[in-house]
């Protein structure tokens, strides 16, 4: 190959990629990290060094010029090797330090992780721990994280997963509310019930008429795509939440709907990027989840998952 022929710089050629990718030279910047000036300098530098032009200005965005479109093929193809060539260079690293994210739901990165992060950083000090805290699923190949913790099995051939166990989870309530709801001694009787929506509401509402119960879109005058404010407005009365049992049952300001039923099952998977189970510090990370994580859903851990305190009112001031 004739290195001579190479006449652009290759971290101009990544603020290009990312620049297309987002459709805006700010949230290009603010994905990479740095300032707008100095990521339009390298776009331009770019242009400059090919002798082409790459974007054209349509309102606040940027459009691909025929160019751009060309060179994007090409540009995607060396960010995909990049992250190869980060992935196997971490993944060959001996040291057991350095930074680790874990992604997981909002709930289980509230209820689930502190005790095992608590673990972590006692017996690994020199190991240090972000906590994605996400209900999307982190792209593990971009390195959103470093392991995830999900409901779903992973499908891709690049990523390792491990069926850790399966939760469960039923209907909550504040006693408030379902004094005023009245009696329900079966499904079929919550046909008049509020509830809280989240998630993909369109597949929401179906999967709860499975279990019989007849709803329509008018039982679910309250939604909220955050499942821990999801359980925050069934803690305030306003309807018919959805909680891991063993999050529920530990809340304060809750209560089961029906003693007994329904139960949903969901299996927990342990997800990482094949080559990143190769370096230490990841691994010693997953050996502790794949180890814990399974306890704690089972309330086995010794240290149990400790409910937020209920808010009370400060005692009348008697001066």
């Amino acid at each position: 190959m004739d290195w001579r022929s190479v006449n652009f710089d290759w971290n101009r050629a990544r603020a290009f990629l990312v620049t297309a990718e987002e459709g805006s030279l700010s949230a290009a910047a603010r994905a990479l990290g740095m300032a707008q000036p100095t990521l339009g300098r390298q776009v331009a530098g770019l242009e400059e060094e090919l002798g082409v032009t790459l974007f054209e200005r349509v309102g606040r965005g940027l459009e691909l010029t025929e160019a751009g479109k060309n060179l994007l093929v090409h540009a995607r193809a060396m960010g995909q090797a990049a992250q190869e060539i980060s992935l196997t260079a971490t993944g060959q690293s001996e040291e057991i330090a350095g930074h680790v994210a874990i992604s997981a739901t909002e709930l289980y990165s509230v209820w689930v992780l502190p005790p095992i992060v608590r673990h972590l950083r006692d017996i690994a000090p020199n190991i240090t721990i972000e906590v994605v805290a996400s209900n999307e699923i982190s792209d593990l190949k971009r390195r959103e994280a470093d392991i995830a913790i999900r409901n779903t099995r992973p499908e891709d051939p690049d990523l390792i997963g491990k069926l850790l166990a399966t939760d469960t989870g039923t209907f909550f309530a504040a006693p408030s509310y379902l004094k005023q709801l009245g009696p329900v001694t079966c499904l079929a009787d919550l046909g008049q019930a509020e509830f809280i929506g989240f998630g993909d509401f369109e597949s929401f509402v179906p999967a709860l008429q499975q279990f019989g119960i007849p709803l329509t879109n008018a039982n679910f005058p309250t939604r909220s795509a955050s499942h821990h404010t999801h359980l925050e407005l069934a803690r305030a009365g306003l309807g018919i939440g959805i909680a891991s049992c063993s999050m529920g049952d530990n809340l304060p300001g809750l209560e089961r709907v029906l003693p007994s039923e329904p139960e949903f099952e969901f299996p927990v998977w342990l997800v990482a990027h094949r080559e990143l189970r190769t370096n230490p510090r990841v691994r010693l990370v997953w050996d502790v989840l794949k180890e814990l994580v399974p306890q704690i859903i089972r309330g086995d851990y010794p240290e149990p998952i400790k409910a937020p305190a209920a808010k009370t009112k400060a005692p009348p001031s008697t001066t």
